[in-house]
């Protein structure tokens, strides 16, 4: 008896045990406002996606390389003119969007201390950062319009007695390029990925305002055309990710449907900055994917299932995020190099580099939005919800406060599976454009169609392995 009895009062604590598991697992839980990481370990047959994805690329080229010039040449002119607006209501859009973030930044300092409550964090990292860079990639650019710092520009130079940017400003020399803003990205790309709490409310206000207001100070010194195209990264980054828009805006104002990507073959080439720029967008969201696989953990022996947080790994992140930079940009000049090597090219190394990376901005925009679509679809959805009540007091603004947070979208096998094939297929896509842009952007370098086919085999080759590191980022088991 005494022994049936211990046993029944193991087997209870085992159910006890079990039933708590199961409640907690579906009962809603907090997400962060950089809420990428999987909650599910893929078991779908990945290698045959790799192998895919690699095979679809490597086709793509040959197809291109076969093709004549003058038919993808046409293909890339074409147009569908719209219709035509002007820039008056610019300002007016701009100050809006200038109080919007004012109020976030008073909800950020006095709203709720929980990120998932505070509508700052929600907006910044995922309405800001996820999707509008989605937006921009389609529509254009909208951020023009949509940044804080135009309207009040407008409105201080009048105060002022000056007339916009036909002002004398202080030149900025030449060489300077746009690094300016290549360094405040990489601060931002550390921030988000390696500081301890980049959702922390009341941190994340005082960065953004200070932010601000030195960019609103350099916008006053040095004039805002200049300062936007050289100092700040979000225009710098949105002005890149709008040239693959499916709508182009002329000079008269007049509206265009074009090709994706068609307006990247008309592109200037990029100064040593600007490339760097650009592989940096590239690199910061492929390490923050890898910075949390099993694989990195382990090769500094950190038990992945024993996560220690952030704080612990500031040094290992620190360098991860310095190292993915410098092995994809010495990859990418070493393909450039070899390319032109094989075509007997004699242009300049800088220009042939300046002209190719733009071929890196459909490869950039796919990993954008592979790696931050469940960022999008779960905390859009608190962001929405945090936004009718943005100081936490009870209100309803917009009729969303009380809307039910629907995480499964994103969790279960059926859930794993579709969001598995549009990640995939959004990566393989993404490259598949990058082999389209770069071949006519070969064309200008070389003339002679076999040389520009020549020329893109390196580049081909580093875009083929990039696409099955992709695949294996999102297939890899993650922690944290």
């Amino acid at each position: 008896m005494s022994g049936r009895t211990e046993g029944g009062a193991k087997d209870r604590g085992w159910l006890t045990y079990v039933a708590c598991y199961l409640l907690l697992t579906v009962l809603p839980t907090p997400a962060f406002a950089h809420a990428s990481d999987r909650g599910h370990v893929l078991l779908l047959p990945t290698g045959y996606y790799i192998a895919g994805g690699a095979l679809a690329v490597a086709v793509s080229f040959l197809v291109l390389a076969l093709l004549p010039p003058d038919a993808l040449d046409r293909f890339w002119r074409r147009r569908l003119q719209l219709f035509t607006f002007s820039d008056a209501p610019r300002t007016i859009v701009s100050l809006f969007s200038f109080a919007g973030f004012a109020i976030l930044i008073a909800a950020g300092l006095f709203g709720s201390r929980d990120p998932l409550s505070n509508p700052l964090p929600s907006t910044i990292w995922t309405l800001l950062w996820v999707g509008l860079a989605i937006a921009q990639g389609l529509l254009g650019d909208l951020w023009s319009w949509l940044n804080p710092w135009h309207g009040p520009w407008r409105i201080v130079t009048r105060l002022l007695g000056r007339r916009g940017d036909q002002t004398q400003h202080p030149r900025l020399p030449a060489w300077l390029g746009c690094w300016p803003g290549v360094i405040l990205f990489f601060a931002f790309a550390w921030f988000e990925l390696i500081d301890p709490a980049p959702d922390d409310p009341a941190r994340l206000a005082y960065t953004a305002g200070f932010y601000w207001l030195v960019i609103f100070i350099a916008m006053l010194a040095f004039g805002y055309s200049c300062w936007s195209r050289r100092g700040e990264f979000l225009t710098i980054f949105f002005a890149m990710v709008a040239r693959f828009a499916l709508l182009e805006r002329d000079e008269a104002g007049r509206l265009n449907l074009c090709w994706p990507g068609a307006k990247l073959l008309g592109a200037a080439p990029l100064p040593a900055s600007g490339v760097a720029f650009l592989l940096l967008a590239l690199s910061s969201v492929s390490f923050d994917g890898l910075s949390k696989t099993f694989f990195w953990l382990g090769l500094f022996g950190i038990n992945p299932l024993e996560y220690p947080g952030r704080t612990a790994l500031i040094g290992i992140g620190s360098f991860g995020l310095v190292l993915t930079f410098a092995l994809l940009a010495a990859a990418f000049l070493l393909a450039v190099i070899l390319g032109q090597r094989l075509a007997g090219s004699g242009h300049a190394l800088g220009e042939a580099a300046g002209l190719l990376v733009w071929s890196i901005v459909p490869i950039a925009l796919a990993y954008h939005v592979a790696h931050y679509l469940t960022a999008l679809l779960v905390d859009g959805q608190y962001a929405a919800a945090a936004l009718s009540d943005p100081f936490a007091l009870g209100w309803n603004l917009f009729g969303t406060a009380d809307m039910q947070i629907e995480a499964g979208i994103v969790a279960g096998a059926g859930s794993a599976w579709w969001l598995w094939n549009v990640q995939a297929g959004i990566i393989i896509a993404g490259h598949m454009l990058a082999v389209l842009v770069a071949h006519g952007l070969a064309w200008r370098l070389h003339p002679v169609p076999s040389r520009a086919a020549l020329s893109q085999l390196p580049l081909t080759v580093l875009m083929i392995a990039y696409t099955i590191f992709g695949l294996w980022l999102l297939a890899t088991p993650t922690a944290g």
